[in-house]
Parts: C-alpha cells; sequence; structure tokens
C-alpha cells in the first residue's frame, strides 16, 4: 500500500486512526498496540502476500533469538558469569540467518550472474522476486539481536517487538529506528491523551512530504525517465538537465517518504527519528553523510565501521574501514556493480576529505598565522563575505559531485551511466529537447502560462521546466525543511487553508504518481 494512494489516504489511515484511539480511549493501550501491529500487516501484506510470510516468518525467528540472548543474559547474570561463548553463538546465529535471508531475496541472482561473467558457467537465474523493505527490517532486527547480545535490550514481549519490526510508517523505506528509540514509546502506548496540536502538526508534515513525492518528485521523474531512456537523442545541455532531474528526484521521493513516516507517526503519537537535514547545504561529503540517511549511516557506523576498530588502530586502518563501509553501503543499495561503484565514488572522496580535514586547520585568527596574530582579537569561523563566498562554492561542488555519483545509481549499469555522462561532458550542443520539455508540462502549470499570455513565446515550451527546475533547487539548497516549516508553524484559519488546498492538489494527482524509490532498494 502507497502512502500516495487512495486508499491510503480515505480508507486504511482513517481506519487506523479511529481505532487506535477508540482503544486508548477505553483504556486498553496492549489492544491498541495488537492493532497497530494488525493494521501494519495489513499494510505490508497488500503489496504481495508472500512478502508477509517472509516478514513475519523473520520477526518470529529473530524473536526466538532474542529470548535465547535474554534468558542467556540473565542466567549469567545471576552466577555473576560475562556472556560465554553459547550466547556469542547465538548472536553469530541470528547474524547469520539475517544477511543468509537477505543474500537470497537479493544477492543470489547477482552472485550467479557474477560467477557466469568470471568462470564462463551457464547458471541459470532464479528470477527471485525482492521483499518490498527487506533491507530495512533485517537491518533493523540485526541491530536488535545484536543489542540484546550486548545487554543494551532487555527481555522484550512479542507484542511489543512484532510492532517495532513492522510499525508500517517506516517499514517499506525506512528509516532505520533503534529500539532505544521505538520501545519506550511503545511501552507508554495509553499514558497519554490525544495532543491535537502534535496531531495537526503531523497531519501539516505529512500533507509537506505528499507535496514533494507526487507535485516534484513524480515531475522529475518524469523527465529521468524520458532521459535514460533516449540518451542517444540527447545533446549536451539535456543530458545535465537530467544529470540534475534525477538528484532532485531522489531527494524528493526519499525525504518525502521520511517526512510521511514522521509525520503519521506524530499523528499516532509516535516520534519517528530524522533521516534527511537538508542534506543538499552540506559544504563537503562528510557533512553530506551526517545529513543524507542519517540512520543507515548510524547502523554502518555502530555495527561496522566501529567493530572495524574505527579510528583506533591508526589512520591507515580508520580509512580503510571507511571504504569497507561505503562498499557495504553500496551493496546494501541494490545487487549490482553499479552500485559498488557509486559507494566506492562517495568513500574515496570521504577519504580524501578526512585526510584533508586532518591536516588543515580553519584560520581564527585575523591576518597572518604566527606569533603577532595571536596577540589579535580573534574573530569568530563563519563570518565575512569571504566565507559565505567558498561556503556556497563548496555547497554547489559538494552537489555537482553527489549529482553525478546519483547517475551510477540511477542507471540500468556502469555503461548506461558512462554514456549519459559523456553526453553531460562532451555531446554536441544542440537545442533542448522539446520531449524532455514535454515532460515537465502539467496541466495546472501550463494554464497559468496561457492565462499570462506566454504560450506565444518562443520559449513557451521551456518556461515550465525552468521553473520546476529553480523551484525543486531552491527548496533542496535554501529554503527552509519541511521539518524546519512545520516547527514555526501557526495553526490559523489561513495555515489550514494551505494545507488543506495542498492535500487537495495532491489526491487530485494520484492517478499520475508512482512508487517509491527506495522500494526498490
Amino acid at each position: 500500500m502507497l502512502f500516495n494512494s487512495y486508499l491510503f489516504v480515505f480508507v486504511f489511515f482513517p481506519i487506523c486512526l479511529l481505532g487506535y484511539y477508540g482503544l486508548l480511549r477505553g483504556g486498553k493501550a496492549v489492544a491498541a498496540r495488537v492493532f497497530l501491529t494488525a493494521m501494519s500487516l495489513w499494510f505490508y501484506g497488500y503489496f504481495n502476500l508472500s512478502y508477509l510470510l517472509i516478514m513475519v516468518c523473520s520477526i518470529g525467528v529473530n524473536f526466538m533469538f532474542h529470548r535465547l540472548l535474554s534468558r542467556g543474559d540473565a542466567q549469567e547474570e545471576a552466577a555473576g558469569k560475562r556472556p560465554g561463548m553459547s550466547r556469542k553463538t547465538v548472536m553469530i546465529l541470528a547474524a547469520a540467518f539475517n544477511l543468509g535471508v537477505l543474500f537470497y531475496f537479493k544477492y543470489f541472482d547477482f552472485f550467479l550472474a557474477s560467477v557466469n561473467g568470471v568462470f564462463g558457467t551457464s547458471f541459470v537465474l532464479r528470477g527471485i522476486l525482492l521483499p518490498l523493505g527487506i533491507s530495512f527490517f533485517t537491518f533493523q532486527q540485526i541491530s536488535f539481536v545484536v543489542d540484546t547480545y550486548h545487554g543494551e535490550v532487555k527481555d522484550c514481549p512479542l507484542d511489543e517487538y512484532a510492532l517495532f519490526v513492522s510499525f508500517f510508517p517506516q517499514l517499506i523505506a525506512g528509516p532505520i529506528v533503534n529500539h532505544s528509540e521505538m520501545l519506550p514509546q511503545f511501552e507508554k502506548i495509553g499514558e497519554k491523551k490525544p495532543d491535537w496540536e502534535r496531531i495537526a502538526g503531523g497531519f501539516s508534515l505529512f500533507v509537506l512530504g505528499l507535496a514533494k513525492k507526487v507535485l516534484l518528485a513524480d515531475t522529475f521523474g518524469a523527465g529521468v525517465d524520458y532521459g535514460y531512456g533516449n540518451i542517444a537523442a540527447l545533446g549536451r545541455l539535456d543530458a545535465v538537465l537530467v544529470v540534475l532531474f534525477y538528484a532532485l528526484q531522489l531527494y524528493f521521493d526519499f525525504s518525502g517518504y521520511c517526512d510521511m513516516a514522521v509525520g503519521i507517526g506524530r499523528m499516532l503519537g509516535i516520534e519517528i527519528p530524522e533521516n534527511f537535514r537538508s542534506p543538499y547545504r552540506a559544504v563537503n561529503i562528510v557533512d553530506f553523510w551526517k545529513r543524507w540517511h542519517i540512520t543507515l549511516n548510524r547502523f554502518f557506523t555502530k555495527y561496522i565501521y566501529i567493530p572495524l576498530g574505527g579510528s583506533r588502530r591508526g589512520e591507515g586502518r580508520m580509512y580503510l574501514n571507511f571504504l569497507v563501509v561505503f562498499f557495504l553501503s553500496g551493496l546494501w543499495h541494490g545487487a549490482g556493480y553499479h552500485f559498488i561503484l557509486w559507494g566506492m565514488m562517495h568513500g574515496v572522496l570521504y577519504v580524501a576529505t578526512k585526510f584533508w580535514q586532518k591536516r588543515i586547520r580553519p584560520v581564527v585568527f585575523g591576518g597572518q598565522a604566527g606569533a603577532d596574530s595571536r596577540q589579535r582579537e580573534p574573530r569568530e569561523p563563519g563570518t565575512g563575505l569571504g566565507h559565505k563566498i567558498m561556503t556556497v562554492v563548496s555547497q554547489v561542488a559538494t552537489f555537482l559531485y553527489v549529482s553525478i555519483a546519483w547517475v551510477y545509481f540511477r542507471a540500468e549499469n556502469i555503461g548506461q551511466a558512462n554514456s549519459l555522462l559523456a553526453t553531460a561532458f562532451l555531446g554536441k550542443m544542440q537545442k533542448l529537447s522539446m520531449d524532455l520539455a514535454a515532460c515537465f508540462q502539467v496541466d495546472e502549470f501550463w494554464y497559468v502560462i496561457k492565462v499570462l499570455h506566454l504560450d506565444n513565446l518562443p520559449v513557451s515550451r521551456y518556461i515550465l521546466m525552468f521553473v520546476i527546475l529553480a523551484a525543486g533547487l531552491y527548496f533542496a539548497m535554501a529554503g527552509k525543511n519541511a521539518a524546519q516549516r512545520i516547527e514555526r508553524l501557526t495553526y490559523r484559519a489561513g495555515t489550514a487553508a494551505v494545507i488543506a488546498v495542498l492535500m487537495v492538489w495532491c489526491v487530485l494527482s494520484f492517478s499520475g504518481v508512482s512508487t517509491f524509490l527506495y522500494f526498490n532498494f
């Protein structure tokens, strides 16, 4: 089931809200948790019943591992013993089970194809269907089991664990939540009365996220689909635009989903962690990964980077650990060499940036560095025209590098990505494609063009494309993000009218929307 669908907006979520708060009003907190879990299973099973069976089995097996670890921990603690080999074995088996399931459904065909390519064999690919969200709920359960092993999670009842894994707002495309963020909230379900201002804020955030997806991401997506499907017909400027279009499509698609997830959670009285913090405002690649897909970065840091030694074993080992993390990040996003290349493009620049940062320190004193400068009054870093110019230049350079790397993320293979980039850098200078511009001729916007009598201009067919591009760049790189707008929102008649109009506009556009991009990962 999609957030951006008539079924979700007019049937599923109203039933969810009414049933949930109805049970809470009757003082039935446990029933409310079970009800949310049942609704989450309906939400997930709507896509495909076989997906639901896979997830339920995964929940059951992982809960068994959790109970084994919890009981073993309690017994050893009572006996005054340290965690023994038996608990470690259980933890390893749990991790192996989860990674094995993920490998089979996501990477088995990729593995067979790679073996065929390297050794000339002819293994038949299985054509295995990838269950939606399996990467997200598998990583979430790995973290839960590992944290149980380390004593960070005590014995958890089945109803809370099932809700932790299946909670529908963040089930399909994240964020990857942590037990410490969610379980305490699930335990307190029923203790608080509905907060109507919080519910209104959650609804407003949901609408803003929906607008990102329906009005911006899918509009850019039409241009992206045309561009990648007709690379040979593109000129240099067309190819450059397609690169930018995908960078904005992916951002508004994924960020919009996460905004909707947080908004839905707030309407249910549950706070879901932030996953995006204006990533296209980053001034370098290190800053970018503090802002983009925050919870995935957190997972890799805690469960991969730190166990590998982090920065404790020397600078060279630290850089190697970073590269391992980005290799795995690329592989996590998709079974293909182009995903691995995308990850390594980020990893190499990340290591280079860290290397540079360790050797260059910002000058916080005016004038020349040296003994004389120490006697002067220090200036606050980040002020002055020169700094502002360098910040803008760094932001634009980071955005362009990330956008180029996204080409490998979007392409079907490395060859297609190379072809588009070659066209963008070395292609023919020709008139912009009318077919590409036609992807942006949204009816409601084109009507405005006609009312303003701009449709007779020679460039009229390109106006909407560049206006929407400019709006997308502004919202992504300069304007306040959705969370910031909600924080400062005052709920008056005018605000309610704007949110209502935006919601109606989105609903009227449902017939032309697509699934979320991260459903594929």
